[in-house]
């Protein structure tokens, strides 16, 4: 992009200019490198900000221009190309931010496959565009294939994987009366779907609506300096005119009268304002990275701080998104222990490529199981699979699947006592007879209860879970990490729905998620964090922030570290104002010396910059952590 091109360009010049500078190299060694930093770095917004003029609007890049402009005037080259470098590289991440945004929105279309298979009312099959595909239109998903409308299923058995729309973290079973959704992957079973919603109007499709909405009218952000930077600046312009046009007009001589007005114009440009509040904003973005946490503009970094809600997605977020064996039943009668299940259990699933196939082999590794080989698999969608282990018949699978017409069965009992508390049971037959039962669920993080706690003490109520999964795992997980309030079942739109009603009653709303499906709403909340390892290409674009690796404790930490920059920020603008109301007192009311006006304007430069620069220390993020366990124990 040109604004990254250029803002490079003006970066690398100033950093070969600088030790030049420094060291006190002749001044034909490093005028020229800081001429074009000026140049390369100013030119973009300058331009922008001479547009914004014609529409009589004074934007703040032309007002930081004429500012460092004004300091190579008085011989402060190095200060006028240090802000350059800074409205030239701020500009540039968030024009490349914005592009890759879009770009993701525009990619997320490609889970859709752009082809499907209709059934014509004669017999024959034709292959067709699915923008094509009209409400009323059947088609046939073979195995493997993505379903290519939002439908219903009209005949056939499977199970297929819709963690890109409601982010369950198992396939689930399908069968004729079921709801399928374009984009979604079909597994081993052939399913026949009546199209019920025009492509154009698929939950994929609503999904980039809904991010491009919520993007194109999320309010614009501001730092909170540019609220008022922009009255502030018109004042100072109107001010150095008048003090030097209205002494003229009583007679004044020129040449005092222009010294004075140009002190003026230095002692009271925003250049310590703007330097006051950058310096701990980026500094706590380098901090924050460092730890793990890619925090994407220093407007995030300040809005991190004001939230006060927070809503948090379940698979992936707050549980690690990979199904694992948490329960052996044996039945008693059987005579068989735990690992002598599991075993026959992995057997039977070893060549099956399901999610709770990978995990039921997974926990006998653990455990440094033998497994068998196997004869005469098979497989059947949405009932489990078969096979003959060590002789014997064995089958895995389902409960309402291998238990029908025996719910008194002691199998029956295992299995829905594990489901009554949000597991996924698995049955067990030798020869067609129970023997057991196994429990499945998605782990839950280490972190996760700590983080809860912790984010209900920063913002003062428990977060929210907002989940596609369904109600039983929703509300068992929330209760193991002390969330209340559950929203369970929700398709993407839910999701942003309960954000805006969260945000209509004065919220600032920070979601938390990583899927296809937290998309809209991460776009459409005040703040979105993405967890970036499992996250999808579209969620870690639209979030304004990424938890790179998967730690859950860094959020509380970040937000703390936001509100310790915005706190630094104030202290800042307090030792500015100071300086700025001292010295242009002294400018109007006595002779102000320039050397002396351009030393104290420097002098408050330098000393907002490294009260800024503070955060850049490991200690400040322990401090963020450590005041953040120690609010929670408190509470």
């Amino acid at each position: 992009m040109p604004e990254a091109r250029w803002a490079a360009v003006a970066l690398a010049l100033f950093l070969v200019a600088l030790p030049l500078h420094l060291t006190g190299a002749p001044a034909w060694s490093w005028a020229p490198l800081f001429a074009a930093v000026y140049v390369t770095g100013g030119w973009e917004p300058g331009w922008a900000g001479l547009r914004a003029l014609r529409e009589k609007r004074l934007d703040v890049d032309l007002l930081m221009v004429v500012a460092a402009l004004g300091a190579a005037a008085i011989g402060q080259v190095l200060d006028g190309a240090l802000l350059i470098v800074i409205f030239a590289t701020s500009g540039a991440l968030e024009a490349i931010a914005t592009a890759r945004t879009a770009d993701s929105v525009r990619g997320l279309l490609d889970l859709a496959p752009t082809s499907a298979t209709r059934l014509t009312d004669d017999g024959p099959e034709e292959s067709v565009a699915t923008d094509r595909l009209r409400v009323g239109d059947m088609i046939l998903v073979r195995p493997g294939e993505r379903i290519g409308a939002d439908g219903r299923v009209l005949n056939g058995a499977s199970e297929v994987d819709q963690a890109t729309i409601t982010g369950e973290p198992l396939p689930v079973a399908k069968e004729a009366g079921d709801e399928v959704f374009a984009g979604t992957l079909n597994g081993a079973g052939a399913l026949r779907v009546r199209v019920e919603r025009d492509p154009s109007d698929s939950v994929i499709a609503r999904i980039v609506a809904m991010v491009e909405e919520a993007s194109q009218t999320k309010a614009p952000t501001q730092l909170f300096i540019e609220k008022v930077e922009q009255r502030y600046s018109l004042g100072m312009v109107a001010a150095t005119i008048a003090l030097f046009a209205l002494p003229l007009l009583f007679g004044a001589a020129l040449q005092p009268t222009l010294l004075r007005a140009m002190t003026f114009m230095i002692v009271a440009s925003p250049c310590a304002v703007v330097l006051a509040t950058m310096p701990p904003l980026l500094s706590a973005i380098a901090n924050a990275g460092r730890h793990g946490v890619l925090v994407k503009s220093a407007v995030v970094m300040e809005r991190l701080g004001q939230v006060d809600a927070v809503a948090l997605d379940k698979t992936g977020t707050l549980t690690e998104g990979t199904p694992r064996v948490t329960d052996i039943r044996p039945l008693p009668a059987t005579g068989l222990d735990e690992d002598a299940l599991l075993r026959l259990a992995a057997a039977a699933e070893h060549p099956s490529e399901h999610p709770l196939a990978r995990a039921i082999v997974a926990a006998a590794r653990a455990r440094d199981l033998d497994i068998p080989l196997v004869e005469d698999f098979g497989s059947a969608p949405g009932t489990g699979v078969t096979a003959t282990v060590d002789g014997k018949v064995v089958a895995v699978g389902s409960p309402t699947r291998l238990l029908k017409g025996r719910a008194e069965h002691p199998a029956a009992v295992v299995a829905a006592h594990l489901e009554s508390e949000g597991r996924t049971a698995v049955v067990v037959e030798v020869e067609a007879t129970p023997v057991g039962v196994l429990g499945v669920a998605d782990r839950l993080r280490a972190e996760a209860g700590a983080t809860v706690a912790a984010l209900t003490t920063l913002t003062g109520t428990s977060p929210v879970l907002l989940t596609g999964d369904n109600p039983r795992a929703a509300a068992r997980l929330a209760e193991e990490v002390g969330v209340t309030d559950v929203r369970a079942g929700l398709l993407p739109q839910d999701k942003v729905a309960a954000v805006r009603e969260l945000e209509s009653a004065g919220r600032k709303v920070l979601v938390v998620g990583d899927g296809v499906n937290d998309a809209p709403a991460l776009a459409a909340a005040h703040i979105g964090i993405a967890m970036g390892r499992a996250g999808s290409d579209l969620a870690l674009e639209t979030a304004d922030a990424v938890v790179v690796r998967d730690e859950l404790a860094t959020i509380p930490a970040v937000v703390a570290l936001s509100r310790q920059a915005r706190r630094l920020v104030v202290q800042n603008l307090v030792i500015a104002a100071v300086f700025i109301t001292g010295l242009v007192i002294w400018d109007l009311a006595g002779t102000l010396p320039l050397p002396l006006g351009v030393a104290g304007h420097e002098g408050s430069t330098v000393i907002v910059g490294l009260n800024g620069f503070r955060l850049l220390a490991d200690g400040a993020w322990r401090r963020a952590g450590r005041a953040q366990e120690v609010r929670t124990a408190r509470t």
